[in-house]
């Protein structure tokens, strides 16, 4: 290491590397487990607000099995849109864990996406059923690329289903992704045919403080598992407490949001994904079960996906070297 210089990833570089969806996952897996066994370091992210329903937040971890420490400084703001940027910006600080000196900066955009996704995936590897086959994508954004891509590494799906407030998103959705994974996918018009009688849905919309929620009670099938990457935002209170197991991937943030003002009407998770993939408490246990997780995005996995990143440009000769 030279503590003179960093790495500096661009979003180019970092979408250049083309870290793969399945490698991610299996990054995800394992540090889930390392947190269940309390081997990592994960403080519940700060942040500011500078306009409604938006955030900057700082997100510090380290994962010492990785030898992965650092922070993704990270802002969503939803109104971008409307701008023709990103509602996910932000920049990732990796430092060596020796010395803590830093060792790269990279772009996070393409990370937060991908890790949310993988996120998704392993929830669903302990609570939804292995022969899930129809997937409900409610928001055609770019979570709900991710979170297909993610759930087509671990299910042999068949069949997909999308909506979103703006029909020509979900068309395009349906073009791009059904030509990437070689899937049928349907555009529906209405909230409840995403949802009623598939296997997996995601919901990946804006995260709202005051949602107006659009998924009723007796939608969600028996047997069936949902990803929640927006948090409760779809979710009526009385369709979450439908669930036979409601998981978060983090029950101190779980805590620390709901003291900020969300999920007012949200049951309280029996188990976070370290408790899962450790083995500490059990996925699911029936056929029959509805299942949901809301995830809320850890700074444990932009650090388990940032660092497999930079080894990757540091092989392969990707990315500027910058003075400090």
């Amino acid at each position: 290491m030279d503590p003179t210089s960093f790495l500096y990833l661009s979003r180019r570089d970092v979408e250049a590397l083309a870290l793969p969806m399945a490698d991610i996952i299996a990054a995800l897996d394992a540090m889930f487990v390392e947190k269940g066994r309390g081997q990592v370091e994960m403080p519940p992210k700060p942040g500011i607000h500078t306009r409604p329903d938006a955030f900057i937040h700082a997100m510090p971890a380290y994962i010492p099995s990785l030898s992965a420490a650092g922070m993704k400084w990270v802002a969503g703001y939803p109104a971008n849109q409307q701008k023709g940027l990103p509602y996910i910006s932000g920049l990732l600080i990796l430092n060596d864990p020796e010395t803590g000196y830093p060792l790269a900066v990279m772009d996070c955009t393409w990370i937060t996406a991908q890790r949310t996704g993988a996120a998704t995936a392993v929830a669903a590897k302990y609570l939804a059923r292995p022969d899930s086959r129809t997937v409900g994508i409610l928001a055609c954004g770019v979570q709900g690329r991710s979170n297909l891509e993610a759930l087509a590494c671990l299910f042999p799906l068949e069949r997909v289903v999308c909506f979103d407030i703006h029909r020509d998103a979900a068309e395009r959705y349906a073009a791009e992704m059904g030509a990437r994974l070689n899937l049928p996918i349907t555009v529906v018009g209405d909230v409840r045919s995403a949802v009623a009688g598939l296997d997996l849905v995601v919901t990946s919309g804006p995260i709202l403080k005051h949602p107006q929620p659009a998924i009723e009670p007796g939608w969600f099938t028996p047997g069936a598992f949902a990803s929640l990457v927006d948090f409760d935002s779809y979710w009526h209170g009385a369709a979450l407490a439908e669930a036979d197991r409601l998981a978060t991937d983090d029950h101190a943030q779980f805590r620390f949001y709901r003291q900020a003002g969300y999920f007012q009407t949200t049951p309280d998770p029996y188990a976070d994904l370290g408790e899962l993939a450790a083995g500490l408490k059990p996925g699911r246990q029936s056929a029959a079960e509805r299942t949901i997780a809301i995830n809320l995005g850890l700074a444990l996995d932009d650090m388990a996906t940032a660092i497999r990143l930079y080894r990757r440009a540091e092989q392969l000769g990707v990315g500027t070297r910058l003075p400090l």
